[in-house]
């Protein structure tokens, strides 16, 4: 089988690699193809891989080749499955956009506050164009879309590919996971039933044997702070919601905590990011040839492919630890636990169990929260509005799990950033000036249709460096 990555130069690259090591054949994978529009990155990523590959040993073999690419249609032409992860504009323009959500004191997070809508309105055309390609040079492909804001893009790529593009985020699995452990129980014993949008979902019951171990789990102040859901949100809250909200839901409950944070932070998540991947790719750079092609076979490859790799993986620590760390000064200031660092995020797990679903891989038919098309399940929403819920998945595809309809606090919040994701699909496909408008000023955490048009206007212009970095933003 053939798995293609678009954005193969990303940062997260080696963990789906490091995952397909780990599998030692369950998922069938034998080919890895890169494809990016930076060269150098790329050619950094694959040395981390030959470092992945020799760290890992001989003990589960040497893992799928890689290739690299430098032209997308042959880089997906024979492909069995595409992952799909781009960043257009990279880690400058979401520090960017960031920045300037702050200078009109509204919070700036690229998937869920207004930095979300600027960085949607340049992935969504380049995610179209990729999936025209898709039908046409690799018509029986899978894809599996990383790209964020994840439910706005796989929305507009299925308008392409119909349901043979399924969107993936790890934190529902994440939540999930936590949650169970929290509540005793084996998280792979465990039926959860999770439904909402991509970042905007709610894990309403958590079933051992038929018995629902959520609302003692929400009773237990103590059993709460053992995770970082129960930590973030706090028991009174999660009482008074009946469930336990993903982590990004925070934004929206505690807007002026999270706003307070970030101001008086030195630097934003996407500025952080700039910097340490810069310096990453720099550094990571020197250590080996800048030519994605070049295997590296000459005297010395071998230690530096490692190198690369343990400079590599310091830096993915750094980045886990400081994950939403201006969510967790807010609500206490605590420390991300181990085992969340040790796993890197997760997505990549999400990845392979969605090619053990289709592909027909070890364990077969399985269970998993996924961004699919709606069909009946939210009837409110209409049948292709992408929505984030448990799916059956087979080689057959991914279908929606029956589920309880919303209550209508969560349902009223759906309805309107699903308003704001079909917007922003619409000016990003039309050029309407008029549906950005509407995109940017109906989300939730966007107050003011003039503060929208500011935004979009320093956006078109291309400023936005001005924007001060202290919490005297406010004043």
């Amino acid at each position: 089988m053939r798995l293609t990555i678009i954005g193969g130069g990303g940062f997260r690259v080696p963990l789906v690699y490091r995952a397909l090591l780990a599998a030692a054949g369950s998922v069938p994978v034998d080919e890895l193809v890169l494809y990016d529009t930076d060269p150098a990155r790329t050619a950094v990523i694959a040395r981390v891989l030959r470092g992945l590959r020799a760290v890992a040993g001989p003990v589960v073999g040497e893992g799928p080749a890689v290739r690299v690419e430098t032209d997308p249609a042959a880089a997906l032409r024979g492909a069995d499955a595409v992952l799909f992860a781009i960043r257009p504009g990279g880690t400058v323009r979401r520090a960017r956009d960031e920045r300037m959500a702050l200078a009109e004191g509204v919070l700036g997070q690229e998937t869920v506050g207004a930095a979300g809508v600027l960085y949607a309105l340049r992935a969504v055309p380049e995610a179209v164009r990729f999936a025209e390609l898709v039908r046409e040079v690799a018509p029986g492909a899978r894809v599996v879309n990383f790209t964020n804001p994840a439910g706005i893009v796989t929305e507009a790529m299925s308008a392409v590919l119909g349901p043979r593009v399924i969107g993936i985020c790890d934190s529902p699995a994440g939540l999930i996971r936590r949650a169970a452990r929290a509540a005793g129980a084996d998280p792979e014993t465990v039926r959860a039933d999770y439904v909402g949008l991509n970042h905007l979902g709610w894990l309403r019951s958590l079933t051992v044997g038929g018995r629902d171990l959520l609302p003692d789990l929400l009773a237990d102040d103590r059993a709460l702070a053992s995770f970082e859901e129960g930590r973030l949100f706090g028991g009174p809250w999660l009482r008074a919601l009946g469930s336990l909200p993903n982590e990004y839901l925070y934004y929206h409950y505690f807007r002026r905590e999270s706003l307070e944070k970030t101001w008086e932070a030195a630097e934003t998540r996407g500025e952080f990011l700039d910097r340490q991947q810069s310096a990453f790719f720099a550094e990571a750079a020197s250590l080996g040839p800048a030519d994605p092609a070049d295997a590296g076979d000459g005297p010395g490859a071998e230690e530096a492919a490692r190198e690369t790799h343990r400079l590599w993986e310091s830096t993915r620590r750094e980045r886990e630890e400081t994950y939403l760390a201006e969510a967790r000064r807010a609500s206490g200031g605590w420390s991300r636990d181990e085992r969340d660092l040790a796993e890197g995020g997760g997505y990549e797990w999400v990845a392979l169990d969605v090619l053990r679903g289709l592909f027909g891989g070890e364990g077969g038919r399985r269970r998993l929260v996924l961004n699919v098309r709606n069909a009946d399940t939210l009837p409110a929403l209409g049948p292709g509005a992408i929505i984030e819920t448990v799916c059956e998945l087979s080689p057959e595809g991914a279908h929606p799990v029956p589920c309880a309809a919303p209550g209508p606090a969560e349902l009223g919040l759906m309805l309107q950033v699903k308003a704001v994701e079909r917007a922003v699909i619409e000016a990003a496909l039309t050029g309407s000036e008029t549906a950005a408008l509407r995109a940017m000023a109906l989300h939730p955490l966007v107050d003011s249709p003039a503060v929208a048009a500011r935004l979009l206007a320093r956006a078109r212009s291309g400023s936005g460096h001005d924007a001060p970095r202290t919490g005297d933003a406010r004043e």
